[in-house]
């Protein structure tokens, strides 16, 4: 795993810890309970688990013709 997967794995890990506690009615953000509610924690959450399912994943055309390259070279 390279250093930006690795990144985006472990924020994508604290984001689903911090929506499981804010779940449980738990404040594990540091800040008053209106500013990290529930809301803002689904939108920080939902926002990093697209980032990093997209950038794990060949979804647009330059990513497909990636893969496609290095299937061919055999480096998959």
């Amino acid at each position: 795993m390279d250093k930006k997967s690795l990144i985006r794995t472990i924020v994508l890990v604290v984001a689903l810890i911090n929506q499981a506690l804010v779940a449980a009615n738990l404040n594990p953000i540091p800040g008053s309970e209106e500013v990290w509610g529930e809301v803002v924690s689904t939108i920080i959450t939902g926002a990093v688990a697209v980032w990093a399912w997209f950038k794990n994943n060949y979804v647009t055309a330059k990513g497909k013709a990636q893969k496609e390259v290095i299937e061919k070279a055999g480096l998959k």
